[in-house]
């Protein structure tokens, strides 16, 4: 284990410690205290509670089950089915009926828990699944369809044997839970503990994030069914302690999915800055690599012409300075140097020989986004050097301003212009619109000869 995961691991660890110690404690003293064993008949607000618990598992469940639709992990499956199983049998089972009227059935208060111990046996399982799915649509969806007839088969169960089954809510004479819903949340508190240690597990062993999240969620799940075992039996309309810390489960579990799905986001920018960095590169420097390669070789072989040492001189030059424009793109583009900066340092090495004059202006009130920063750098180089090359020009001016509301980089220079149906624009027009279409930008080239070229790129809002 790496020493940065291993501290991360111990403190989670000792906060977890903290938390089952201040838990247990209060639970000690709810059992010791009959006075705090009470609950608040409130209709409204247990309908609340229960509905913000199910949209917050509900949402556990799509969130898994996109994740295990891009990665595969089975994971991620057997834990959207637990999530979809605790949402849909509390909204089939619990607030659906709640909605006719305020007592629940003893068929739909048994369903209804049957169906949490269904979820919390899924959840407790998921952290010790392994593998990878090859087809992962077929699967998700076989997986929701498992479940629905899961639900469908325990309601059908529940009823046959409804007449068989205790009451669920408290009357004067039967004050205390029957033993079989005392065994159904003392199960409910034992796969709780069995998810905390496989998700704390996880996140030891493999530094997933998310499992931080579920392991702390569970532990307060625990301690939600172990309050609801020493609660005397209540109405559906009650509200209980357990019932807020499970909402605070719930709230804990979306913190933990959205740090996931951030995570998730950050790691594809990693990996498409990787793919940046890679076709700078390619674009630029190795191209200037392969051609000193390729001279060096006929130089080698005998077979050069008399113009090759100065051409091979040329070329170190063109990749020596083409290093410094990469190093100067990429770290605009990461923070570590400003990008108006960067551009006029590239425009001083573009002009140092003297052959070019370029005036640099840019509108202090244009922000450029990394991935913009890094493509309009390229802009302007791949405008520039074509000035140089084919335009014959003096002086040429860049521009980066806004414009009835949109952002635009102009580059214009005085050479000698091109007559646009002649197809003079070439591969580097190209290569300028394939950037800009890149930002979800637009170029535009207007030039006639003898009357200089102009560039320009209107960015996205």
């Amino acid at each position: 284990m790496a020493r940065e995961h291993r501290d991360t691991y111990e403190s989670w660890l000792s906060g977890e410690l903290l938390l089952f110690g201040l838990l247990g404690a209060a639970l000690a003293l709810f059992v010791d205290s009959s006075s705090l064993r009470h609950a608040y008949d409130l209709p409204a607000l247990r309908l609340v509670l229960d509905t913000t618990i199910t949209l917050a598992g509900g949402i556990v469940a799509v969130l898994a089950g996109i994740r295990f639709s891009v990665e595969g992990r089975r994971f991620d499956l057997v834990l959207s089915s637990g999530f979809f199983v605790a949402s849909a049998s509390t909204l089939l089972f619990v607030i659906a009926p709640a909605l006719d009227g305020p007592q629940l059935t003893i068929v739909e208060a048994w369903a209804g828990s049957f169906g949490s111990l269904t979820a919390a046996a899924l959840i407790a399982v998921a952290p010790f699944v392994r593998g990878r799915s090859t087809s992962r649509s077929r699967e998700l969806g076989n997986a929701v369809v498992v479940m629905l007839l899961v639900l469908a088969g325990m309601w059908i169960a529940v009823s046959a044997i409804g007449t068989g089954l205790p009451g669920v809510v408290a009357t004067a004479t039967d004050p205390d839970p029957p033993a079989l819903l005392t065994v159904v949340l003392s199960l409910q508190a034992l796969l709780s503990l069995l998810a905390v240690i496989g998700f704390g597990l996880r996140f030891r062993n493999r530094g997933d994030d998310l499992s931080r999240w579920l392991a702390s969620a569970a532990t307060l799940s625990l301690f939600s069914a172990l309050y609801r075992v020493f609660t005397p039996l209540l109405p559906a309309t009650a509200v209980s302690l357990g019932d807020f810390l499970r909402l605070i489960a719930y709230g804990v579990l979306l913190v933990g999915v959205w740090r996931a799905i951030s995570a998730a986001e950050f790691g594809r920018a990693v990996a498409d800055e990787r793919a940046r960095v890679a076709r700078e590169i390619h674009d630029g420097l190795a191209q200037y690599l392969f051609a000193l390669a390729t001279h060096a070789s006929m130089l080698e072989s005998g077979l050069a012409p008399p113009e090759t040492v100065r051409q091979i001189k040329e070329l170190a030059v063109s990749a020596q300075q083409e290093a410094r424009f990469a190093v100067l793109a990429l770290s605009s583009a990461g923070g570590s140097a400003p990008f108006d900066a960067a551009l006029r340092r590239y425009v001083d090495f573009l002009t140092a020989d003297g052959a070019l004059e370029v005036d640099v202006e840019i509108d202090s009130r244009v922000h450029l986004a990394p991935d913009e920063q890094i493509e309009v750098f390229r802009i302007v180089q791949e405008g520039l050097a074509n000035v140089r090359k084919h335009a014959n020009a003096r002086s040429a001016e860049v521009r980066i301003a806004q414009r009835d509301g949109q952002r635009v980089v102009t580059v214009r220079d005085d050479g000698a212009g091109f007559e646009e149906r002649a197809g003079g624009a070439g591969q580097g027009l190209k290569n300028i619109r394939a950037r800009a279409s890149s930002i979800a930008g637009a170029a535009t080239v207007r030039s006639r000869p003898g009357d200089g070229t102009t560039l320009e790129v209107a960015l996205r809002a």
